[in-house]
Order: structure tokens, then sequence, then C-alpha cells
């Protein structure tokens, strides 16, 4: 008679066998039942470009499936997310004309400030409108400041451009201001500058840990931007080596009065992501970024990977490792997958 097949690996101590994990993977509903990490349609923040001059969307080559919108067509996306659930969009603009200053990015009647008001006037309430606040699209050198005189980045009086940046997009409509230039003190001037000018109840998402990173190029595809000095943002963009130096500037914005945090690029960002949910109280974003979602796209299309997948189970990390919402291009399909 064959033996019996002990229900105790030999190696366990006698009385206590070893956990039989698998118990709870075996069907789809305890699945369900025991996930610690849940991914929902309300977690979805979903990134929208708006460029002026244009007659009708034009298709984004390196970011399948996204367009630069006319604001007439940008309504018609909006309506569409929430029809699906979505919560929230961020607004990124085109314009056609860049200056050394960006003087676009401040004009009452700039892209974003016509797309903003476009948007109330359509959705109400029933969108939280964010806005990209920063120079680099505006620029014609496509930094995210004024430049000094050996073309460095200037900090202070960049931040006082961010300022009326803030106070236009806050005239415009937006609920949420996401100041994204990586400037010292950018949180504490733009505050100021809300609560003084009557935006009090405007909130800040602050780019609090933003990595000079090799997966914005598809985005600067997207917003037209050539950067001045062969593409350097290093001196003011975060160095991919540093993790403790993220905590601080998240630590910095926090103190300086940002309602929301976010950690950009996502998913070569997750040790930081993580150490910040133990460390800070107010709520969490990640931006997965268009070079992540571009790979992809990309590796789907050549019939690598299973795309809708493994965008899934990348959002799903996010949450995982302690976001409470995200920024990704994907907003619209994972909600649709998703029965939103």
């Amino acid at each position: 008679m064959a033996a019996a097949i002990s229900s105790s690996p030999s190696h366990a101590a006698p009385g206590f066998p070893v956990r039989r994990l698998r118990r709870l993977r075996r069907t789809p509903a305890l699945r369900r039942l025991v996930a610690e990490a849940r991914l929902g349609v309300d977690d979805l923040i979903a990134p929208l470009f708006v460029r002026e001059g244009i007659d009708s969307p034009v298709p984004i080559a390196s970011m399948a499936g996204q367009s630069q919108h006319t604001v007439d067509s940008l309504v018609v996306e909006a309506k569409r997310l929430v029809s699906l659930g979505i919560p929230g969009v961020i607004l990124f603009g085109v314009p056609t004309r860049k200056d050394a200053e960006g003087t676009e990015a401040w004009d009452s009647d700039g892209i974003v400030q016509l797309a903003l008001r476009s948007l109330r006037n359509a959705v109400g309430d029933d969108l939280v409108l964010m806005a990209d606040l920063c120079l680099d699209e505006y620029t014609d050198h496509g930094h995210c400041g004024v430049l000094g005189p050996n073309g460095e980045v200037l900090n202070d009086p960049t931040l006082e451009f961010y300022q009326r940046i803030a106070l236009a997009q806050a005239g415009a409509g937006a609920d949420v201001v996401a100041p994204s230039g990586m400037m010292d003190g950018q949180v504490a001037a733009i505050r100021d500058a809300l609560d003084g000018g009557g935006a009090d109840q405007v909130a800040i998402l602050a780019y609090a840990s933003k990595y000079a990173s090799a997966l914005y190029g598809p985005f600067r595809d997207a917003v037209d931007v050539t950067i001045a000095g062969g593409g350097d943002r290093r001196a003011y963009q975060q160095d991919p080596h540093n993790g403790r130096e993220a905590l601080l500037e998240i630590a910095q914005d926090v103190a300086e009065g940002a309602d929301m945090i976010m950690v950009k690029p996502a998913m070569t960002s997750l040790d930081v992501l993580a150490a910040a949910r133990q460390s800070v109280r107010v709520p969490l974003a990640a931006f997965h970024v268009s070079g992540e979602y571009a790979m992809v796209k990309a590796a789907a299309a050549a019939g690598w990977i299973d795309g809708p997948a493994v965008a899934m189970e990348q959002l799903v990390a996010l949450k995982r490792a302690g976001a409470d919402f995200i920024l990704t291009y994907f907003a619209a399909e994972v909600a649709e997958a998703l029965g939103g």
C-alpha cells in the first residue's frame, strides 16, 4: 500500500504545519474577497492635451490612442469620462505662440484657461478640473522657468510667474493647480498667491517627487516641447539615484501647504511611493507617465504582451505601494474594463 502523503512538509515543526496560502487563491470570488489592493474607477485621473489653432483632434504618434484636442473635442471627451465615472482630469496646453517667459501660460485667454472655462460650463462639478502649472509648454526654450544669462533656470523669478499662472487657472475654474517645475518654494509661493487672490479654496497637487527621467519623451511630443541645452533638466528635477532626497522634497511641499503630493514617474519610483505613504498623511498620487504608457502600447501592438492585462497589473502595483489615486493615460480604457 502506498504511504499516505503527509499534510505537513517534513521540515515543519511537529504540530505547526506550513500555512496553506493557496487555499485563498482557489476561485475568483475568494481572490476578490481577500484582495489587499483594489483599483477602481474612482482612483483614476485622465491627462488631456488641448491645442490652440487646430480644427480637429490631432493623434499623438508616440502615444497610441491619445490626441491633442480642440476645446470642443476636449469637452466631448470630458463628457465621455464623466459617463465612465472618472472623477477628474488634468490639462496640459499647447499654445501657438511661445516666448522666453511663457506669457501665454497666464494669459486669461490662454488655451488652458479657455479650456477650463468651457469644461466648467459643460460638466459643472461632475469632474475635478486640474491644471498642470508650469512654463515648459509655453517657453521657446522648453525649460520650466525663466533663464539667466548663462542659460540656467532662475528659481525666484520663476516663482513670480508661477503665482500668475495659479491665479489665471483659478480664475478660469480650476479646482486644483499642479505645479510641476520643481522650483524651491513653489508651493509656498503659489499658496500665498491663491490665498491673497481670493482663491483660497483652490487646492495644490504638488509634483513633489519628480525625477529627471528618460520616460517623458512621448509627452514632449504631445506638447511640442524641445528643450534647449540638449534636453537637460537635471539641474532642477531630481536625480534618479536619490531616494532620501525625494522624501525631503515631499516633506517640504507638505510643510509649505500642499494639499496633495505626487510621485513621478510611477513604476520606477515604487520605493519612493511606498516610503511616502508611510511618512505623510495627505492624499498621495502617482503619475503613470507617457513613456510607461507608450511602452505597454508598443509591446502590445507587436503581440509581445497582453496590453490591457499589463496596464492593469501596473496600476494595481501603484495602489499596492500606497497611491490614493493615479494619473494615467490608461484611465478611460481601465474605466471601461472595470465597468465604469
